[in-house]
């Protein structure tokens, strides 16, 4: 690189784009991207499953994000979701995994490539607790 840098912190972005791309190409690019992102949705696939609390937002699986996947809890309203939210927030768990502003209340869990298949398991485990205390309290 030659001449002046304008925005240093812009040079940064830049040479973090190229680790992601790196990172990316190691997992096998695009279609290991995607696979991913596949396994992390069928975690959340088989959570759902097996608690009948829990459900997608969007109910048609040919239009459901499997990377920004958004869910509604049964008995919950916005008041014990952020309740929910706070128990995995001070268990170190989760942070910032409510549903969207205009959504209805509910969990939203990012489950793109950049998440570990095995963090999402132990996320679903912890989905159970805090979905069970709050339930207790009520």
């Amino acid at each position: 690189f030659e001449g002046a840098t304008i925005n240093t912190p812009s040079m940064l972005c830049v040479e973090d784009y190229l680790d992601a791309l790196a990172w990316s190409r190691s997992i096998g690019g695009l279609d290991g991207l995607i696979a991913k992102s596949k396994s992390n949705m069928a975690v959340m696939e088989r959570f759902v499953e097996a608690n009948a609390w829990a459900h997608f937002l969007c109910q048609d699986p040919a239009n459901r994000s499997n990377t920004s996947v958004c869910l509604t809890l049964d008995n919950m309203g916005p008041d014990q979701v952020k309740i929910l939210m706070k128990l995995l927030e001070t268990e170190g768990v989760a942070y910032d995994i409510g549903a969207y502003r205009t959504a209805p209340p509910g969990l939203r869990i990012w489950c793109g490539a950049t998440i570990e298949e095995a963090d999402l398991e132990c996320l679903a485990k912890w989905l159970v607790w805090a979905y069970e205390t709050v339930q207790e309290t009520k």
